[in-house]
């Protein structure tokens, strides 16, 4: 039985863990927090997942809340300033619903799977000297958690990192009291430019039903004030105040909000990054990164979650498929190309989002707004953002990809 040791206990580390548990390898899963530390602890992220990266989950009967997560089940993507005004405004249901679960709640459950299902759990804050420890005794370490020492193993590739500075101060508030929308559950995208976004969605914590509000603020703007709080409540008023200023078309719905709990609040900023691969220990063995440990984008689009979702999948059938061979640098190398083949594309449209919108951007979103064929196809982008290639980046296909919509109206 060969042996695979995880560091990370995240949406990718468990999911690829329990994943190769039910391939019949022996996991060994290391973890900083425990699964008690972790429930009671502070939210960590948004984590809205589309129908691709939860069907992951499925498969591994690992979808435990169908029936209780309040579904994401369409686009709604306005454009506007602080007069009210919303030159864009387009809407379209999804083909299939997403879902957000507090990671709270998630990985406690998982964590719990994990070990029910044979899986050797550890918690430690695993350092350069443990990876030393355990890439002696297993066939492979994967490392699915980037920090520190650990996440210093792994060179940031200049070439496919965009960006080497925050392009946005992200502001996190789990709340209840948000007024239903009056068609369909979705995931609300406002755009205030120069200023920041607004992204708001339906979520699963631990008080119940709740909404998650992504105030994403470019930095020494009007909105990028988050340093002045020194509290829970200081955070949940300057949250509805920002959004009262700067959209308010979504200040209706915000009117009865109240924190999930003291904890359901989170600011900081992160810098969109691509590194590589293969970590080399001192010894001279190799370890591998995946998901957010290599590919870090900004939460705009909301693609950190389905990312790791999909890296799992990806590398454990790549595992399954190397049989008893060596697991080399070279097949790292191979195994994250074939994970870049489609993170490149989550990348483009993330960093996309992040600048002023391109001309053929907006064109798009205009007519969006006049063909609901069009509004779905970049409504279904977010479950698959492949999809949008070549038209998004380029003026003459977006204009051909148009017009091929009129046609077919």
């Amino acid at each position: 039985m060969r042996k695979i040791t995880i560091i990370g206990a995240g949406q990718g580390g468990l999911q690829l863990g329990i994943g190769l548990l039910s391939r019949g390898y022996d996991v060994t899963l290391v973890s900083n927090r425990t699964a008690e530390q972790i429930s009671q602890g502070r939210v960590m992220s948004s984590q809205s997942m589309y129908d691709m990266a939860v069907g992951y989950e499925r498969d591994l009967d690992l979808a435990f809340w169908d029936d209780a997560c309040p579904p994401i089940s369409g686009v709604h993507f306005r454009v506007g300033g602080s007069d009210g005004v919303t030159p864009i405004d387009w809407r379209s249901p999804m083909r299939a619903p997403g879902q957000s679960v507090d990671q709270r709640i998630k990985m406690p459950a998982w964590m719990a799977e994990f070990e029910r299902r044979g899986g050797h759990l550890v918690i430690a804050d695993a350092g350069v000297p443990d990876l030393e420890r355990y890439a002696a005794d297993a066939d492979l370490v994967i490392v699915a958690s980037g920090k520190g020492a650990v996440g210093a193993l792994f060179e940031r590739d200049a070439e496919r990192s965009q960006f080497d500075a925050p392009l946005r101060t992200v502001s996190l508030t789990y709340v209840h009291g948000m007024k239903p929308r009056e068609d369909f559950t979705a995931l609300n995208i406002s755009v205030n430019p120069g200023i920041g976004e607004y992204v708001n969605f339906p979520s699963l914590t631990h008080t119940g039903a709740c909404d998650i509000i992504n105030l994403e603020c470019i930095p020494g703007g009007p909105m990028d004030c988050w340093q002045e709080v020194d509290s829970p409540e200081a955070h949940f008023k300057l949250a509805v105040k920002l959004i009262r200023e700067f959209f308010p078309w979504e200040a209706d719905r915000c009117t009865d909000l109240r924190l999930t709990d003291a904890l359901g609040t989170l600011a900081g900023r992160i810098t969109p990054t691509v590194r590589r691969p293969v970590g080399k220990l001192p010894s001279g063995a190799v370890v591998l990164g995946m998901a957010d440990a290599l590919v870090l984008n900004d939460p705009i689009t909301g693609q950190g979650s389905n990312n790791a979702s999909k890296c799992a999948a990806l590398y454990m059938e790549a595992i399954v498929q190397h049989g008893d061979e060596a697991f080399d640098e070279a097949w790292m190398q191979a195994t994250f190309e074939a994970y870049w083949d489609y993170a490149k594309w989550v990348t483009r449209f993330t960093n996309t989002h992040l600048l002023p919108p391109p001309p053929q951007v907006l064109k798009i979103f205009g007519a969006c707004g006049e063909n609901p064929a069009l509004a779905a196809r970049v409504a279904n982008a977010f479950d698959d953002p492949r999809s949008l290639a070549p038209w998004y980046y380029d003026a003459a296909e977006a204009d051909r990809f148009i017009d091929s919509f009129a046609v077919a109206a």
